[in-house]
């Protein structure tokens, strides 16, 4: 995908999410997705990114279980694993807007001392959310996750970058019993 074509993507949803205000919903603190953990997992999940899209497309977890995810960045461009529902992405999506507005995704790069300022000018900005991982190219991260036991809205993992979960970097995780 060349860096024109995602170019025109952020644009694109630059007009589009203009009109929207932002709800801060992307995050955890919505309630039917599960909660941070601390401790030990039953297991570890590996995703790996790359250039709009992860190296699953679906994840099976039982509900309630703690998971590990390790996820790595092996795309040329930053991306993200943020754990919510459809809803919460799209309430996501345009601070991460903003994100890039600011100067702090530099498509292939993250300004820390931008995302600082933003972050103590706005309220949002360091992405420091226990359900989300921003990361550079070649850089690694890990969120550990109890999912819950019962869910009304299907729960996904998706890269809110702009342009990028409309391109299809965004999976299923389907809570089994």
């Amino acid at each position: 995908m060349s860096l024109s074509f995602i170019g025109g993507l952020c644009v694109a949803t630059s007009i589009i999410f203009s009109q929207f205000s932002i709800a801060g919903a992307g995050h955890s603190s919505d309630v039917g997705v599960g909660q941070p953990a601390v401790g030990k997992a039953s297991r570890i999940i590996e995703v790996i990114m790359y250039d709009n899209y992860y190296s699953v497309d679906s994840l099976d977890i039982k509900e309630g279980e703690t998971v590990r995810f390790v996820i790595k960045n092996e795309g040329q461009l930053v991306h993200e694993f943020n754990i919510g529902t459809e809803k919460m992405h799209a309430a996501h999506e345009p601070e991460m807007l903003m994100m890039v507005q600011h100067g702090v995704l530099k498509g292939s790069s993250i300004d820390h001392e931008a995302a600082k300022s933003m972050q103590g000018t706005m309220g949002h900005g360091a992405h420091d959310e226990p359900n989300s991982s921003l990361l550079e190219p070649g850089k690694s991260g890990e969120i550990i996750w109890t999912f819950p036991k019962h869910v009304k809205e299907e729960i996904q993992f998706a890269c809110n970058v702009p342009g990028h979960y409309a391109a299809g970097m965004v999976g299923i995780i389907n809570l089994v019993h």
